[in-house]
């Protein structure tokens, strides 16, 4: 008898950490599983590829849209900003906050591979559950003047100074 309940206790052990494993406090860059709807992905066509500089400081999110749905404004009363430092960039998620890695190649912004988050439960969880989502993995960049927007299948998000 004891050795069928350690046997079950093993057994909901494993299934209790591979069902925890979905909520890693690193986002993923997305898979090949990612929405191919078509999102509007050059909002600023025709500008010409930003620079490191360019993009260098900080940036306020005004909205994001993902792939097939509608716009969404930021919450109010909540922080969403986008910092470039270098080759790093940091980003707070209302509150919490995320950093990582990115390269900037022509038009292309490669987030991560992944970031690393915090994982306060904040009042804007699945506004900044559908934000990181959007920022991780490769965007196209699209700058004009004070106005930066990165664009995907995944979605859009639209940034000002």
């Amino acid at each position: 008898m004891n050795g069928s309940l350690s046997l079950v206790g093993v057994v909901v052990a494993a299934l209790f950490a591979t069902g925890c494993g979905g909520s890693a406090s690193t986002p993923t860059s997305p898979s090949s599983d990612s929405p191919t709807s078509t999102v509007d992905q050059s909002p600023l066509s025709g500008s010409p590829a930003p620079t490191v500089d360019q993009l260098a400081g900080t940036w306020r999110l005004q909205s994001l849209q993902p792939a097939g749905e509608v716009t969404q404004t930021t919450p109010a009363n909540a922080s969403y900003t986008l910092t470039f430092t270098g080759s790093r960039l940091s980003t707070r998620a209302d509150c919490n906050m995320c950093s990582g890695a990115f390269i900037l190649s022509g038009q292309t912004l490669t987030a991560g591979p992944t970031l690393a988050c915090t994982r306060a439960a904040c009042p804007t969880m699945a506004f900044e559950s559908t934000y990181t989502r959007l920022l991780s993995g490769d965007s196209n960049v699209s700058l004009s003047g004070d106005r930066l927007v990165l664009s995907s299948a995944r979605g859009v998000l639209h940034f000002t100074r």
